[in-house]
């Protein structure tokens, strides 16, 4: 079933791809088309655990405000929520800079959905992305050279995984599959990248080298496979799956096998961002009602809420500066 999305004032065109951010669920359908992946655009530290938040880390996140969507940062214990953005348009799908000093978003600010940066306290924003087609999902390089990003653009239909450096300059394709490709993830080596691709029909979860070469499917299931997350070690990929009719978060190794789901819940669990230190991850879920952010232990355990606000909360995504901490209880 899907979540209906909730009555927004919001411009006409900026509604299609808005939507995802209260739906994800949206996106389980067996063929994910063009609208899906273009909504899916907005969403988008070491962390210490539940039980002992005494480092500096951040998460960053979305959040519903005001029938508007902006980002905001919090401590990985839920405190200190801090909103960054506070304009009319919408402002989503943050990633953090691995020096944590940036952050890579997307907005609609000058009217079209590009890519934008600013610093960690929503200071300095800087337009990366200026081309007629959409543009969303950043994901920084591990060296912080370059940028990950989709976009719909050169007269396509579909999505596909572009890189640039990050001054905007040099924007390359890498993928090429006349099929919608999205949510590109980077390995911590920087060598290959992670995402989701339709190329073979159905939404799975595949692999390539930095430079688009050496493409290989990673999961085959007649379901929908989405949000790829590399594990910083590079031994575990974590991402959202509906191979068991909803969706939850499963982790699999590089190479497609070792699969183990971590999320067993009748509402939505997805999109999962790691902890830098691999021992937490961050996600979204729908298990109480409301879309808030949690954290749990990289094996499952210790599932704890940390947002609880009237507003729909979604696409988390961890600072990479903090202390390491204990796992939780």
């Amino acid at each position: 079933m899907i979540r209906p999305i909730r009555s927004l004032k919001l411009p006409r065109d900026a509604r299609p791809w808005l939507a995802e951010i209260t739906s994800l669920r949206a996106v389980a359908a067996p063929q994910i088309g063009l609208v899906a992946l273009v909504m899916a655009f907005v969403l988008a530290c070491e962390p210490t655990s539940p039980s002992d938040m005494s480092s500096p880390s951040e998460i960053a996140f979305a959040r519903w405000n005001d029938a508007n969507l902006d980002i905001y940062v919090m401590r990985a214990d839920g405190s200190e929520q801090t909103r960054l953005t506070n304009g009319p348009e919408p402002d989503g799908n943050p990633s953090w800079s691995p020096d944590g000093q940036r952050i890579a978003f997307q907005s609609v600010h000058d009217g079209n959905s590009d890519i934008y940066v600013m610093n960690s306290d929503g200071s300095g924003r800087t337009r990366l992305t200026d081309d007629p087609g959409p543009d969303g999902y950043a994901s920084w390089s591990p060296d912080g050279s370059r940028i990950a990003f989709v976009s719909v653009r050169e007269g396509h239909a579909h999505s596909e995984v572009y890189v640039m450096d990050a001054d905007g300059s040099d924007q390359t394709r890498l993928t090429n599959n006349q099929m919608n490709s999205h949510a590109p993830s980077w390995s911590p080596d920087g060598q290959r990248i992670a995402f989701q691709s339709v190329h073979d029909g159905n939404s799975d979860i595949y692999v390539m080298n930095s430079d688009g070469s050496g493409r290989t499917r990673l999961t085959d299931t007649s379901t929908a496979e989405l949000f790829p997350s590399w594990s910083p070690d590079g031994q575990r990929i974590a991402f959202e799956s509906y191979r068991d009719g909803n969706g939850e978060i499963y982790v699999m190794d590089p190479d497609g096998f070792g699969l183990t789901r971590l999320t067993d819940d009748p509402e939505y669990d997805g999109f999962p961002s790691w902890s830098p230190d691999g021992q937490r991850i961050a996600f979204q879920s729908f298990r109480d009602g409301n879309s808030e952010i949690y954290v749990m232990n990289a094996d499952g355990s210790g599932q704890t809420r940390l947002t609880d606000d009237p507003a729909d909360d979604s696409a988390p995504r961890w600072s990479p500066a903090s202390e390491p901490g204990s796992p939780a209880p």
